[in-house]
């Protein structure tokens, strides 16, 4: 539970709009709220932030405590998190920064509030700098809604193909920094690998949940009103098959990313994503016509 003090700054966050009187009076302010890593209740807290782009940086600072704080932890194992700045209201990936981007965005974070460096020289542990990306477009809380299933399929079709450009990056980042490694004793086993994975879960669900609910619900209901579309809905229902047997050989390379063959790890990636693509692609021209005339959520 937030403590009383935290919880004061949230209501006044919220009760005026996404401003705060007090000592965080003028600075930069946004409410995080995170999973618990054990109990899966939901917990907000109020951090400083900094902007980078189109992301948003923040500090596992603790004010410097020997430990991290429990929201970093909570984002470790949930890194899917709620966001909220002014008015706004998103949701975002929560991804800890490491190596020399983490020393980058830290040292940007100092420059905009120097009281972080303070903190830093307080305790042993390097303070984790967190990167909250927007999950993907068209979440924001009090948007406007889609109107139709068309607009709702381009929606979640942004976010998986976002999905994959994010998995593809950090792969990359992987492999760059084990091939970098010289000297002796195993290449460096970096956090990046948990990251790899949790990306990956993530999507590979998302998109499990996507499929499913096409097989089961749209297409059947697609079918019965639009019969010319048949030979369309069965072709995209064997390609999901096809997806479930990628999927599952791409978890078999995650469970051992820290040893496995990087180039084959990358290859079947790019396979996921070019089918990936060729088959968003092709279900959109099929199917937005006729998905156009039905309102979201669907009567």
């Amino acid at each position: 539970m937030p403590t009383s003090f935290n919880q004061r700054i949230i209501d006044e966050f919220r009760a005026a709009g996404g401003t705060v009187g007090g000592p965080f009076e003028g600075g930069d302010l946004l409410l995080l709220t995170t999973t618990g890593a054990r109990s899966g209740a939901e917990h907000t807290v109020p951090l400083g932030y900094v902007r980078d782009g189109a992301h948003l940086l923040v500090v596992a600072s603790a004010g410097g405590a020997p430990r991290h704080p429990a929201w970093y932890h909570n984002l470790l194992a949930h890194p899917l998190v709620r966001v909220e700045v002014g008015t706004e209201v998103f949701a975002a990936r929560a991804v800890p920064a490491e190596g020399a981007r983490r020393d980058r965005l830290f040292a940007q974070m100092v420059r905009t509030a120097p009281g972080y460096a303070d903190y830093q020289s307080r305790t042993a542990r390097t303070l984790p700098v967190v990167v909250l990306e927007r999950a993907r477009p068209g979440t924001a809380e009090g948007s406007q809604a889609v109107p139709t299933l068309a607009d709702k399929l381009i929606e979640v079709h942004t976010g998986l193909r976002e999905q994959v450009r994010a998995l593809r990056a950090e792969a990359e980042a992987h492999v760059a920094e084990r091939a970098a490694h010289q000297g002796p004793g195993a290449p460096p086993a970096p956090g990046l690998g948990l990251q790899l994975r949790r990306h990956c879960l993530e999507f590979c669900a998302w998109l499990e949940f996507h499929h499913t609910s096409e097989d089961t619900h749209v297409f059947p209901s697609l079918a019965r009103h639009h019969p010319e579309l048949r030979p369309v809905l069965d072709r995209l229902g064997d390609e999901h098959r096809t997806f479930a047997r990628v999927q599952g050989e791409l978890l078999t390379l995650l469970d051992s990313i820290d040893t496995a063959e990087p180039a084959l790890f990358l290859a079947t990636l790019d396979d996921l994503s070019q089918r990936l693509d060729a088959h968003l692609d092709h279900e959109e021209e099929s199917l937005l016509p006729a998905l156009a005339e039905i309102p979201f959520p669907p009567v």
